[in-house]
């Protein structure tokens, strides 16, 4: 299979033979100048391993018609056709395209009317990119780069800016572009493209797009930098009034040294971020949004009671505002997992962990078993190491996360409740009838499972008998 990289290059050779030029443009060309570029190494026995890099290759191609373009195109592969009407065309991992202009012609993602032009310039191309870091082209044969805007130099300087402040504000996602890019790559904003961003409204953009750009903050290196900017941006009050109840939330100076309850989740998002490179993509985001999520029950709660900030019963408190925050980004299940169900399991249970040690020599095998049927221990142990982590300059013991996770891997619950053992067919066997009744049987059987009274099938057997034989009240 034809790394990326060498179809580009071979897909530039054809076009060059008709006297056009194919260069690569956008992310990939960014990523490969801050040396976070997977895709070159592709080929030679290593794969993509930064969710920083782009993996996708963008050509733009100049100086080739329409029709010629798909042409050659159709050449080397199964050609897709991405937008037919400004010719942009899918062949395997490369996305190819004619320079575009865009024209504003209503109202949200959608109102655009965009027309492809083979006799742009370069720089005439590249003025519609948003940043001057995602503005710049290179030459997949020469080597040569153009960049008309100096984004090579805003990446020395970390310094994100926008192409053209007359256009930037025709889409406002690109406000949340912003704010996962500065997170991403560690980017400060340069003070005009701070004022455009904050002078734009947000209200067209729908959950689809917000989602896009939020997962993307809560994978980058340091969310807490995109969150921090989000507030600054006004993106956070306008957006999502969950997390703007936290900012000057206060919180006990003992238990928490770090200041509002904005300013612990901030170090919250950002110890989670650290835990969890091993794992699959929808169980990152759970944790990740369990980090965000975790004390938004605290602004209803938190009360001066005997000279003391506390915030009782902030966990449970927590529920409805964060259904209604992933409401707001419509988070359900990712890849048939139930990112929605995991998420409120960890903010109701987040203190679990540290409750549980105190107590540890009264908490018994059935309290894990339990708990294990609402939410995910071993998720619920890294948040709740990064909320325990999440309080610098302090320092506290958080070796409790670790005791409750070693015992719940020794119960074999660590990412669900045990198996029952009696099903529906033992009891149907017994000479009951189909009805409410196996039901009630089953869940009285499995509780004394869950107890560790029953751990045998011949033990549930004999249970259910006894039920069986036991008329209801």
């Amino acid at each position: 299979m034809t790394a990326p990289l060498d179809r580009a290059r071979e897909i530039a050779v054809a076009v060059r033979r008709t006297g056009g030029r194919a260069l690569v443009v956008g992310g990939w060309v960014r990523d490969r100048l801050m040396g976070h570029d997977s895709t070159l190494r592709l080929g030679s026995g290593s794969t993509p391993s930064s969710v920083e890099g782009s993996k996708n290759i963008d050509l733009e191609v100049f100086g080739v018609a329409p029709d010629r373009l798909r042409q050659i195109l159709e050449s080397f592969d199964r050609v897709e056709a991405v937008g037919e009407s400004f010719q942009v065309y899918k062949i395997g991992d490369i996305d190819v395209s004619l320079p575009r202009r865009d024209s504003k012609s209503g109202r949200g993602h959608r109102g655009f009317v965009v027309v492809g032009d083979p006799d742009m310039s370069i720089a005439e191309a590249a003025r519609r990119r948003d940043f001057t870091i995602n503005a710049i082209a290179w030459d997949p044969l020469t080597e040569e780069y153009f960049d008309p805007f100096d984004g090579r130099g805003d990446l020395e300087r970390r310094l994100l800016r926008v192409v053209d402040p007359k256009t930037f504000p025709d889409d406002s996602l690109r406000v949340l572009r912003a704010i996962q890019f500065a997170a991403r790559f560690e980017l400060a904003l340069d003070e005009t493209t701070r004022a455009i961003c904050r002078d734009i409204a947000l209200d067209d953009l729908p959950s689809e797009r917000i989602w896009g750009e939020f997962e993307k903050l809560l994978l980058a290196r340091r969310p807490s930098i995109g969150f921090a900017l989000a507030v600054d941006l006004g993106v956070v009050e306008k957006l999502f009034p969950e997390l703007h109840a936290l900012l000057n939330c206060p919180q006990e100076p003992e238990w928490h040294p770090e200041g509002d309850v904005w300013v612990h989740t901030l170090q919250v998002i950002d110890q989670a971020r650290t835990r969890i490179d091993d794992l699959g993509r929808p169980q990152q985001i759970t944790v990740m949004l369990g980090a965000v999520c975790h004390d938004l029950g605290k602004p209803p709660t938190t009360a001066l009671i005997d000279g003391r900030i506390r915030s009782m019963d902030h966990e449970e408190q927590g529920v409805a505002p964060t259904l209604a925050f992933l409401d707001r980004l419509n988070v359900h299940s990712i890849d048939g997992y139930d990112v929605r169900r995991q998420v409120v399991g960890l903010v109701a249970q987040h203190l679990k962990p540290g409750s549980w040690f105190k107590v540890r020599d009264e908490v018994g095998d059935g309290a894990f078993r339990r708990l294990a049927q609402k939410v995910d221990l071993e998720l619920l142990a890294r948040v709740a190491k990064s909320d325990c982590e999440g309080r610098k300059p302090g320092q506290f013991d958080c070796s409790a996360m670790d005791w409750f996770l070693e015992r719940a891997r020794s119960l074999g619950v660590e990412h669900r409740p045990p198996a029952p053992i009696l099903l529906g067919r033992h009891v149907l066997e017994l000479g009951l009838e189909p009805g409410p009744r196996v039901g009630e049987i089953l869940k009285a059987v499995y509780e004394q499972q869950l107890d560790g009274r029953i751990t045998t099938l011949e033990e549930a057997i004999d249970a259910a008998k006894l039920l069986v034989e036991v008329p209801r009240d």
